[in-house]
């Protein structure tokens, strides 16, 4: 775990789907600091999204998160909140940027007042919104004309720009970015990965990456979570589990890593 005071604290995190007889998530704990960027690895259906879901309340229909659980923001206890102080911490305090944008955004509003919608809901103004709303947009690099435009009229980094520009909108302590790069090409992969990058500094938010791809953790990210089975096996620098991979499932995971050159 992290040695800095950590802004968020999950202790004993566990997601249960009782009518499939599953554990998702299975006593999970891990500390995140201000200003970090971590990554949580591992393979489909490890528990990593089940994970995200959890802290922010969101869990899928049916799910129940076990009493002993504990998730801490800034030292305030989220488990002990009802649904509208989650509501009101959304998107203010912590935001997700989530997997499919196309899925995710509205196709029936214009991505700028989707964006302005983050701070209307929080108690802005409709021009203090629409002015933020235009200052992000502008900041992930989206011309002022696209504002006025829908979801479907953008190409699919576009729309990731979106969504980062919804989430950071309100300058949040903490983001979770579900597999953000998963649907785009390398080039807008890496766009969008330095913009992320770039804000997270501009803001000072932490930052939790969920991703399978080791190499954008190698080139973003200080601190890995490698997740198996729904639990955390691993923790560590990212410099170390690539030079020395303490579990089997982390070994397993580098070595699936395609190599130009070796052995197939």
């Amino acid at each position: 775990m992290s040695t800095a005071t950590p802004l968020l604290e999950v202790r004993d995190l566990t997601v249960r789907f009782p009518q499939h007889w599953v554990v998702a998530v299975d006593c999970v704990s891990f500390d995140i600091a201000a200003g970090e960027m971590v990554a949580l690895v591992g393979r489909t259906g490890s528990g990593k999204s089940a994970t995200a879901l959890a802290l922010i309340g969101l869990s899928s229909t049916g799910a129940v998160t076990d009493g002993a659980t504990r998730i801490r923001l800034d030292g305030q206890e989220l488990t002990a909140l009802d649904a509208e102080s989650l509501r009101a911490l959304r998107g203010n305090r912590i935001a997700m940027i989530f997997q499919d944008p196309a899925a995710a955004l509205n196709p029936s509003m214009t991505v700028r007042a989707q964006v302005a919608e983050t701070a209307l809901v929080h108690g802005e103004s409709a021009a203090a919104a629409l002015r933020g709303a235009d200052t992000m947009l502008a900041r992930v690099g989206l011309d002022a004309d696209l504002g006025h435009a829908y979801p479907h009229e953008l190409s699919g980094g576009q729309c990731q720009r979106v969504m980062i520009a919804m989430a950071l909108v309100l300058r949040p302590a903490l983001i979770i970015a579900d597999e953000p790069t998963s649907s785009l090409d390398v080039i807008t992969q890496a766009q969008v990965l330095d913009l992320l990058r770039d804000l997270r500094r501009e803001t000072g938010a932490a930052l939790l990456l969920i991703t399978h791809d080791l190499g954008v953790v190698a080139t973003t990210c200080s601190r890995v979570l490698v997740m198996h089975e729904g639990q955390i096996v691993e923790d560590t620098p990212v410099a170390h589990l690539f030079s020395a991979p303490a579990h089997r499932v982390s070994a397993a995971l580098i070595r699936a890593v395609p190599r130009l050159t070796g052995a197939r």
